[in-house]
């Protein structure tokens, strides 16, 4: 199925909360449009777009999938999309390649946290929007509830385009407000009927505000209209509806009930008459500043929004075509690589099936298989200058320190954990060398315990995770001096070194190594090896195990033996000469900070605030921002907010969210000190044991 050209493509992307029902929609389109045979359903386990075993066995998506639904003569695809703010980079990803998202609410529980969020980046992405209210025919479901809390969180442009012929058990069909009928199913047949008596009032209410809200799609029409020259016709409202849900001037919410499969049909019918097509949505941002029109005319090039590795087939990337056409034999440049990609194939995919493609145009979403490290993000084009700017993923913030259950697969996790952030941006991996720990960086617990399953699942490893070691410091408060001397005697020629150290404090300006001695005390070619004895013990630490910084060492005095002393013994003495200035420096633990950047509604702003003193931080300032949102900032120790993302979630209930920066160190407080040290004096005596 290729789409014949770019006016008959519609990319919309489900989005919402986790249990809304965005699967289940998608689902239902699929089996509406006659693309599927029978309904999938996700709670057996027997959906085409949760064919995971992951998202089989947690019973959510976790990954976005693509349904292209064939309907009418136009190509919509679907992209149904993951509601954990675990997987929220795959979702922005998703997002940025439709023209409109489509949020689906549950008619029970309404516009949930993550709608609200969800709802922000579409309006940041520059989305047009549109809402399914899903489940109707529950208990308890309350349409006019829904509608009422989604005026109050989106405002007053949100208007029905569908009203419930009754709710939960009594619901038995749509009243279609565009064109005033009323549809409801009848031995699986929708039957299309004026709208019952008792419903004319509520649907003519709706009617209004819709020509209201859409009026304004046209100036003159909207000086008409305001000074009640004449009320829209069925013509004129139906010309001027696709202009105002493209500029997002009205934005139309639809009703219906994915299980019995009420509303779908007339949802298509509207997807594909209102939604805006891809070329006349607004342009894609190119990474230089500019612009980069949906051209069919322009050079063949397309954008990876999704990278996927598969068993079976191997690495896939969903791309969206830019401009041009691409087909089997199309070379394409990736312009983050320059490596140059010939297109063996074009597979049209929905769910976990492929089948080939002859070709695709502009605007339209596609997958190709096994490009030549293509990751997610880059953009191939013809020439290999195209390249759109970078796409919006989320900052993965929690930290865990992995490593392999068995130590002789160490190299297997490693591998794996290295491709796996090759194929999700919101995945970091790095080495701490100063605790000896792999710490693997997501966006919640959830990521990673996907990541520990499809550890065992792919590669038969199985990993433990640690707590994440703070990378302390240690330094001096005053200047010392001291010995080191170090005399050994054995049947042959013995060791003999013998200094004299200077320490003083050197604040940002880390470790300097002075020489200070005159009249040849010290040899010139063994003073090197004090200076590498000092620095091995500033390794080593003096309180603890950690390191040292910002310390002035000179070496200003010794005695040295003409035939025992060696490199060795000079490295020796330096070592303890340091050791023994550090007992008059007045050491100190030094623990890194963190300055925090919180994004609240103000009614968590109190709560925020307070844990920040439980934490041992200190605000530094409070603002609003353009949504009305209380940001506050904030310089914590770093060891109290390393599973802040956690923490924040439970606080404000998800609707937070942070930046944090690591930037300098500062001294512990006494309490910490000595536990920091009791705790390493433990360690010390259970190895020793």
């Amino acid at each position: 199925m290729t789409a014949p050209n770019m006016e008959q493509v519609r990319n919309i992307v489900l989005v919402g909360q986790d249990g809304a029902g965005k699967t289940s929609l998608a689902e239902a389109m699929l089996h509406v449009s006659g693309k599927t045979s029978r309904l999938g359903t996700t709670h057996d386990g027997k959906s085409n777009l949760d064919f995971d075993p992951e998202e089989i066995k947690r019973q959510f998506t976790i990954s976005a999938a693509l349904a292209p639904i064939p309907y009418k003569d136009f190509k919509i695809n679907v992209l149904d999309t993951s509601g954990s703010d675990d997987f929220l980079g795959d979702t922005i990803a998703a997002m940025t390649a439709a023209e409109m998202a489509l949020f689906v609410v549950d008619a029970v529980a309404g516009p949930q946290i993550n709608t609200v969020k969800l709802w922000d980046e579409a309006e940041r992405l520059g989305l047009a929007r549109a809402v399914f209210i899903n489940h109707i025919d529950r208990e308890h479901a309350d349409f006019d509830a829904a509608m009422a809390e989604l005026t109050r969180q989106f405002g007053q442009r949100i208007g029905a385009v569908g009203l419930p012929i009754g709710v939960d058990a009594a619901f038995k069909g749509v009243i279609d407000i565009i064109r005033m009928k009323a549809h409801h199913h009848d031995n699986d047949k929708e039957q299309v009927d004026e709208i019952p008596a008792d419903l004319a009032e509520a649907a003519q209410s709706a009617r209004d505000k819709l020509c209201d809200l859409v009026a304004e799609a046209d100036d003159e029409m909207m000086m008409k209209y305001l000074d009640g020259e004449e009320q829209l016709t069925q013509e004129e409202l139906e010309g001027l509806l696709d202009a105002a849900i493209d500029q997002g001037l009205f934005i139309p919410v639809f009703v219906g009930s994915t299980l019995i499969e009420q509303g779908i049909a007339s949802l298509l019918d509207d997807i594909i008459t209102y939604f805006p097509a891809p070329g006349k949505h607004q342009p894609i941002a190119a990474a230089d500043g500019s612009e980069i029109a949906i051209d069919p005319s322009g050079e063949a090039s397309c954008y990876v929004f999704k990278t996927l590795s598969d068993a079976f087939v191997g690495r896939l990337s969903f791309v969206k075509v830019l401009s041009g056409h691409l087909e089997p034999g199309t070379e394409l440049i990736n312009a983050r690589t320059s490596k140059k990609d010939r297109l063996a194939h074009l597979y049209l995919m929905c769910g976990k099936e492929t089948e080939d493609l002859p070709g695709a145009a502009a605007g339209d979403i596609i997958v190709l298989p096994k490009l030549t490290d293509a990751r997610t993000g880059d953009t191939l084009s013809a020439s290999g200058k195209l390249q759109i700017a970078a796409l919006p993923f989320p900052k993965p913030l929690y930290p865990v320190a992995i490593e392999a259950a068995n130590t002789k697969d160490e190299d297997k996790l490693g591998d794996f954990l290295a491709k796996y952030t090759e194929v999700d941006p919101c995945v970091s991996l790095r080495r701490e060398d100063q605790t000896h720990q792999t710490i693997l960086t997501t966006l919640g617990e959830g990521a990673v315990d996907l990541i520990l399953s499809r550890l065992k699942e792919r590669s038969g490893v199985e990993a433990k995770l640690l707590e994440v070691k703070v990378p302390y410091r240690e330094t001096i408060r005053r200047k010392a001096e001291a010995q080191g001397r170090h005399k050994k005697q054995t049947g042959g020629a013995g060791q003999f070194g013998d200094c004299w150290v200077r320490l003083e404090p050197n604040p940002g300006g880390g470790y300097e190594f002075l020489d200070e001695v005159v009249g040849g005390r010290i040899p010139k070619g063994l003073i090197p090896a004090v200076d590498k004895g000092i620095h091995d013990a500033m390794v080593e630490g003096f309180l603890t195990d950690d390191p040292f910084v910002d310390v002035k060492a000179a070496v200003y005095d010794g005695s040295y033996h003409p035939v025992d002393s060696n490199e060795m013994a000079f490295k020796q003495a330096g070592r303890l000469a340091f050791r023994a200035a550090c007992e008059k420096a007045d050491v100190y633990i030094l623990e890194p900070m963190a300055n925090l950047e919180v994004s609240v509604t103000e009614e968590y702003a109190g709560t925020v605030m307070g844990d920040f003193s439980t934490r041992r931080g200190k605000v530094a300032g409070m603002s609003t921002d353009e949504r009305g949102r209380t940001v506050i900032k904030a310089r914590v120790p770093y060891k109290e907010v390393i599973a802040y993302s956690r923490d924040l979630r439970s606080m404000t209930r998800g609707i937070g969210s942070y930046t944090v920066e690591l930037e300098g160190y500062e001294e512990v407080p006494g309490d910490v000190a000595k536990k920091l040290i009791a705790d390493y004096q433990a360690r010390r005596e259970e190895a020793n044991k």
